[in-house]
């Protein structure tokens, strides 16, 4: 039962996050946020002792003070543990970080997420993985095609062995009043990045625009962007699309290819920010899917013998989900994939905190068993630093 609890909390706590607004996609669209109210209500419904607390929470929360209501700061269900040397905590950024994306480059990682604190890209560095080091906006300037306020998931790779770093990036296009995809470019890893281009690079609008644009590259030095049609935003189908793009990576190649779409049932009703990675000649498709304001957001996984498919998904269950148990994670997406310095592999995450209010980054190694990835988390506890 308490578990149960626990999960209606967890669940009325992003409700709570609709009436006090968020940042970013809260408020693009109030679909995650229904879906999530939804489930809460299944689940207070179902246990008596969970639908009381609701009944007092959604009294407290009367419509002439949801302007300035805030959720209430609650208890983790466990103690956070001390690590000791040479060891580590998540959260590793505990502050607002959606969407996190990490690029290497010498021997320091540059962190990029999410519109948040007035910053339209935020960034931090670390040369542990582990420190982070807040940084500026690292795109202070947004391109005249984008309505300010709605830049999301920002990718960075360099194309040129880091003489030119380009980002792509989601933003609200003005021109189809829907989330696309824009490009831009920088001599610095910490910006600033300046927009290519008078218009959208992706925005595919009959399909509901273009979202969480992330790059691949082959080892035959072909490069590729993959990303979602935010179909779900509109009543549409969602698949992850994948296709070539030019040396320089400022323009699309050929046609693009559907990799997967949302066919499982805790997927919900879509699938989105695709992340390729290859291992032991292996393409492993990572993802998100379901509501990202809600518990049911989780991690998966899909596989293929080349980079446009076709992908199977081998397993029914996500790769990472909500631990109702402890909470150590809540709705984990968003992902990304980095190296350590001795070559191990590393997801890193955002997860929501235990009041709701932000989305931190967290990171768990990331290991691969009978050509399976494992997360090897999400964990409260210490675990040996990367």
């Amino acid at each position: 039962m308490k578990y149960g609890i626990l999960r209606c909390w967890l669940l009325l706590s992003v409700v709570f996050l609709a009436a006090c607004g968020n940042t970013d996609r809260e408020a693009a669209s109030n679909s995650a946020v229904a879906a999530a109210s939804n489930e809460a209500l299944a689940v207070a419904s179902a246990a008596p002792s969970a639908a009381q607390t609701a009944a007092s929470v959604a009294a407290s929360a009367a419509p002439s003070a949801a302007a300035s209501a805030k959720p209430t700061a609650r208890p983790s269900p466990t103690p956070l543990p001390t690590p000791g040397p040479n060891e580590f905590v998540n959260p590793v950024i505990a502050q607002d970080f959606p969407d996190p994306d990490i690029v290497k480059v010498g021997d320091t990682y540059y962190a990029y997420a999410t519109n948040a604190g007035g910053t339209n890209v935020q960034t931090a560095k670390s040369t542990d993985l582990v420190a982070w080091q807040p940084l500026g906006d690292a795109m202070p300037s947004l391109p005249q095609w984008v309505q300010p306020g709605l830049t999301w998931a920002p990718e960075v790779t360099t194309w040129d062995d880091g003489q030119t770093f380009t980002m792509y990036f989601t933003a609200r296009d003005i021109a189809s009043d829907k989330q696309c995809i824009g490009v831009a470019t920088s001599n610095n890893p910490e910006g600033p990045f300046n927009g290519v281009g008078d218009k959208a690079f992706i925005c595919q609008a009959e399909q509901g625009g273009s979202i969480d644009a992330s790059s691949f590259l082959e080892d035959d030095g072909t490069q590729y962007v993959l990303w979602k049609n935010d179909g779900n935003c509109c009543g549409y189908p969602v698949y992850l699309y994948i296709q070539k793009v030019s040396e320089d990576g400022l323009t699309l190649e050929g046609e693009p290819t559907q990799l997967i779409t949302n066919d499982q049932s805790w997927e919900g009703n879509l699938v989105e920010a695709p992340t390729l990675w290859k291992h032991n000649g292996k393409y492993y498709l990572l993802y998100s899917a379901n509501s990202y304001a809600g518990a049911d957001y989780a991690t998966g996984w899909a596989v293929a013998d080349t980079p446009t498919g076709p992908f199977a998904k081998p397993s029914s269950k996500p790769l990472m989900e909500t631990d109702y148990k402890t909470g150590a994670a809540i709705g984990p997406g968003g992902q990304d994939v980095i190296v350590d310095k001795d070559g191990e592999t590393w997801i890193a995450y955002h997860s929501w905190d235990p009041t709701a209010t932000m989305r931190r980054m967290l990171l768990d190694e990331l290991v691969w068993e009978n050509g399976q990835p494992v997360v090897k988390g999400p964990d409260k506890g210490p675990q040996p630093n990367p």
